[in-house]
């Protein structure tokens, strides 16, 4: 079979020498450069001619037309994982099978969220300044809320795949684990459900969120909510920026009233040099980053394929032989997917 890939300038990380090797057990791979420059109707009759079109960072959105008129198109294998800007919801409502990386991410985001909610209960980022600085001191009252996941009061905003395996992460350290996700049919083991968003707040001392951006996640996390927490409650992020208000947040750091640990921002995950919270000790930004890359520490490991990449190579293997997708994208999942 022919897989295609169409990319708005050049594809680089999304598909290293490795992984193209790896791909070629299926049939020959067109990349085409700098598509976006195309006339639509060229990108279309391009992916009309191809059986697998594989999708990504930097490709070309899918054109909606392919929905009616698809040609040789059997499948979309979407590399990554938001679908916003590649896939429309024209292709994914059509017969032409979608899939994307599913729960790849799962491991290094979870475990991102546990390293930032330790190191927010610790207060490391105030104690690594503090030291740099010359001091010794104990930090100021509500930085002084060093404390421990065990007994604590853990609110849970979300639970997809990666909020599952956070809350696997989290087992061992003994938290009292309480959830908020109205989709999810029953919460894991020991785990309390709660009603809504101001139940969770009002009955946590942290809170983590791995919802998914929705319209109706966009700005949930709202003043009102923060001001349920009580003084030195930290706040985690490795989801999307904007679920929460962050001019709310920022305004309960400022005050020194709250902590956060925060791998997403909102709009454009980045604040100016300048940003004042930059330089507050109770915040701790990682720039979106902090699951980012595999260890590879070793010459003779540069061959491996990250866990997305098999999640690629499994579904090919699936379509070439008549079997079931993994993580194909239907309507209910677009919606709610970020």
């Amino acid at each position: 079979m022919k897989l295609l890939h169409l990319a708005t300038k050049e594809p680089g990380r999304l598909l290293p020498p490795e992984f193209r090797s790896a791909l070629a057990e299926f049939g020959p791979l067109e990349i085409v450069t700098h598509a976006g420059e195309f006339p639509e109707s060229e990108r279309i009759e391009r992916i009309r001619n191809c059986e697998v079109l594989l999708t990504g960072w930097g490709s070309c959105p899918v054109p909606a037309a392919l929905a009616e008129e698809p040609g040789r198109l059997r499948y979309i294998c979407h590399l990554t994982g938001s679908l916003a800007g590649s896939v429309p919801e024209a292709i994914i409502r059509s017969p032409i099978p979608v899939t994307n990386w599913g729960d790849a991410p799962a491991n290094g985001v979870a475990e991102a969220a546990v390293t930032l909610l330790l190191a927010g209960l610790k207060n490391l980022h105030w104690h690594i300044h503090a030291k740099e600085r010359g001091e010794w001191l104990p930090p100021p009252p509500v930085h002084a809320c060093s404390g421990t996941l065990e007994r604590l009061r853990l609110g849970i905003y979300g639970a997809g795949s990666i909020g599952l395996r956070f809350i696997e992460l989290c087992r061992p350290f003994g938290p009292r684990m309480r959830l908020f996700d109205p989709y999810l049919p029953e919460p894991p083991p020991g785990v309390e459900r709660v009603a809504d968003l101001e139940s969770l707040f009002e009955g946590s001392d942290a809170i983590v969120i791995h919802a998914a951006l929705t319209p109706e996640t966009r700005n949930s996390v709202t003043a009102a909510l923060l001001a349920r927490l009580p003084d030195g409650a930290v706040i985690v992020n490795t989801a999307r920026g904007d679920i929460i208000d962050q001019p709310a947040l920022f305004a309960e750091l400022e005050r020194g009233r709250l902590r956060a640990a925060l791998d997403v921002l909102a709009e454009s995950d980045f604040l100016p040099p300048d940003a004042p919270a930059r330089h507050w000790p109770n915040l701790l930004l990682t720039g979106h980053k902090a699951a980012n890359g595999e260890w590879r520490p070793r010459p003779e490991d540069a061959h491996l394929l990250s866990s997305a990449q098999w999640a690629a190579i499994e579904n090919l293997r699936r379509f070439r032989d008549g079997e079931p997708l993994r993580f194909r994208m239907d309507p209910e999942r677009f919606a709610r997917s970020t």
